[in-house]
């Protein structure tokens, strides 16, 4: 008669386990989005150093009346470059503010030459030099755009570039959802 070992049981259990965790994962409401532990809870601190010449993204601006939204960029993200002529047009597309975060920069000098060259779109901006506030907001890859409401609270959260595609699919819808709440909790 033939020993039973435990040992081998132990692949295919294995196996199993990881099918049944990639099958739950493909299972996901919408396996596009990635999920953000900040969402309807308040914008995180901001810890920024200003540009020269434009004014600072702070904490206060974040909680100001209105919609805005806050991107995460730096120039050397290629996915960043792609999206700014999205940005530069957005305030005309939509009722928003954008502000700005640049991060991860090893140039001195490069985000203030990159926005001289094609244009600055965002009307508050700041450098996160201590990396604090990009580990505050959660973000991982650039870019990132959150979606603040009049609060300062995060109702949005998209990782990568502002598309035509995004901005139909997911942020126009985000924007009027938004937008139709204000409405409703100014009218009750």
């Amino acid at each position: 008669m033939a020993k039973f070992s435990p040992l081998m049981v132990a692949p295919p259990l294995i196996f199993a386990g990881l099918a049944a965790m990639f099958v739950l994962g493909m299972n996901r409401e919408n396996p596009d989005v990635l999920p953000s532990q900040l969402i309807d809870k308040q914008a995180p601190a901001l810890t920024l150093t200003a540009f020269e010449g434009t004014p600072l993204l702070t904490d206060e601006v974040v909680r100001q009346p209105g919609l805005k939204l806050v991107n995460f960029w730096g120039t050397w993200c290629v996915a960043c470059r792609a999206e700014h002529p999205m940005l530069l047009r957005i305030e005309d597309l939509l009722p928003v503010t954008l502000h700005g975060v640049n991060f991860d920069e090893t140039i001195e000098g490069a985000p203030e030459k990159y926005l001289a060259e094609e244009g600055n779109p965002f009307t508050t901006l700041g450098k996160d030099l201590s990396k604090a506030t990009k580990i505050d907001w959660g973000v991982y890859g650039a870019p990132e755009t959150f979606l603040i409401d009049k609060d300062g609270n995060v109702l949005l959260r998209i990782a990568g570039p502002l598309t035509q595609r995004v901005m139909e699919s997911t942020l126009v819808p985000a924007v009027q959802k938004a937008l139709a709440a204000e409405t409703e909790q100014g009218g009750s």
